[in-house]
Formats: structure tokens, sequence, C-alpha cells
């Protein structure tokens, strides 16, 4: 049988062993490639904004397929081009091209919004009743761009 002192010789060792791979492992999640110090994160691609700052444009996406999450990938793309999207969901209209819908009059900014997307048909729907002045409906030949970081 073993006596008290020596258990608690051996109880130390194993604490300080365990703490010595508690740190490695710290160290080894927080160090970056290039030596800087703090945690190695995702890097958000820039993307260069289409809208100009002083520019606010109202705009609404719905999604005109089957696909799930469509909208809210839409919505990121044209939040990270400077649009306001104020609001996003599913059309009950199902479309293969997508469509910008003009409510403000400003036909410009709907030729902006389709030359975000990569190319949509633009369609003049004067509504003054609404706090909008696009409603973009994706169709089924939208390819969101690659995934950037949205924490």
């Amino acid at each position: 049988m073993e006596s008290r002192p020596v258990r608690r010789i051996r109880g130390r060792w194993i604490l300080l062993a365990l703490g010595v791979v508690a740190a490695a492992a710290l160290l080894w999640r927080y160090a970056r490639p290039n030596g800087e110090a703090g945690p190695a994160r995702p890097q958000a691609s820039r993307v260069a904004r289409v809208v100009p700052d002083s520019l606010r444009i109202r705009t609404e996406v719905l999604n005109g397929t089957d696909v799930r999450g469509l909208a809210r990938r839409g919505t990121f793309a044209l939040r990270d081009l400077g649009f306001d999207v104020v609001g996003s969901g599913n059309s009950s209209e199902k479309v293969d091209s997508s469509v910008v819908y003009v409510h403000s009059g400003r036909m410009d900014w709907g030729e902006l919004a389709a030359r975000a997307l990569g190319g949509a048909r633009v369609v003049a729907r004067p509504d003054s009743s609404r706090y909008l002045d696009l409603t973009v409906v994706l169709g089924r030949a939208w390819r969101p761009p690659a995934e950037t970081f949205h924490p």
C-alpha cells in the first residue's frame, strides 16, 4: 500500500501533465501559420459595392423556386453589394429566370440590381403604397456567389 505523500506527488505529476497537454492544445488551436497571435478565423471575401454609400435602395428578396434558403443567400449577396434588403421570403410565383420589379419608378436602380444578380429581367410595377423600391424574385437560373462568412 502506498503512503499518503507518494499519492500526493503522483497526483501532482498527473495534474501537471494534464496542464501541459491543455496548454499545448490551446497553443495549437490558436496559433496561426504566419506566427500571429489569436484564433484563426475564416476571412470574409471582399465584394465591391455596386450601390454608392449615399444611396439607399430598399429591396425585398423573394425565392421563386423550390430551393430552400435561396432568398436568404440572395439577401446576403445583395446586402454585400450595398442594397438595403428590408425583407425576404418565398414568392407565390415560380420563375426560371430572376425578375426585378421596380416600384419606385427608378428603372436605373432595377438595372443596377439586375447587373448585380448577373442578369435578370427588369419590369416596371409602380406601387406607391409599398415601402419598397425593388422586389427581386430569384429564379432557378440564379446561382448564389461563393458562400461568404456571415457571423
